[in-house]
């Protein structure tokens, strides 16, 4: 394990006993709204990839079955196994969802899009709009993989109390254009 992998785990057990209380007090509701306000910042995107949260992650839920009504084509990550990008598989409210890897449920069904806006959930974040995630390099991946065919917008979202002064990082990690909590954004 190298160094800046130390480092990292380090920082993803500190971070997840922060984002525990923060989730708990109920602030999903503003984070969505915030979150709403930042993406009619880009009117022209018609994909937008969010995703099914896990454990103590803040839920894109509610946003996300506005934006569909709005005739946009949602989105959620679909893992396919380690070391690869992921693929993001139409989701409606009204999809039928399975278990998939991690605890994250996906569709049963959909087409596979190439997403506009790519909303990432995170385990801290700083105001360079880096993110920490889980370790596995999906996110990262997928950005260099996207980023290939089109330009592609990068939020994180997340709580505020996810802030951290630095995010431990190598030369592969993604850099987003902002990152969404309930009481703002951050941008680059």
């Amino acid at each position: 394990m190298t160094h800046i992998s130390k480092i990292k785990d380090k920082a993803r057990k500190a971070a997840y006993v922060v984002r525990k209380p923060a989730h708990a007090k109920g602030l999903d509701e503003a984070a969505n709204r915030t979150l709403l306000g930042q993406l009619a910042l880009y009117p022209d995107a018609q994909i937008i990839s969010a995703y099914m949260p896990i454990r103590t992650e803040v839920s894109p839920l509610a946003a996300m079955t506005i934006l569909h009504s709005q005739g946009k084509q949602i989105c959620v990550p679909v893992i396919q196994g380690a070391d690869t990008a992921l693929l993001f598989q139409e989701w409606t409210p009204d999809s039928e969802m399975v278990a998939g890897p991690f605890g994250a449920s996906v569709p049963a069904e959909g087409m596979m899009l190439h997403p506009d806006v790519l909303i990432t959930p995170l385990l801290s974040f700083d105001k360079k709009c880096y993110r920490l995630g889980y370790g596995g390099g999906f996110y990262d991946r997928s950005f260099e993989q996207l980023i290939a065919l089109k330009r592609v917008i990068g939020i994180g979202f997340a709580y505020s109390a996810q802030e951290i002064r630095k995010v431990p990082r190598d030369h592969h990690d993604h850099q987003l254009d902002a990152i969404v909590t309930e009481t703002g954004v951050t941008s680059r």
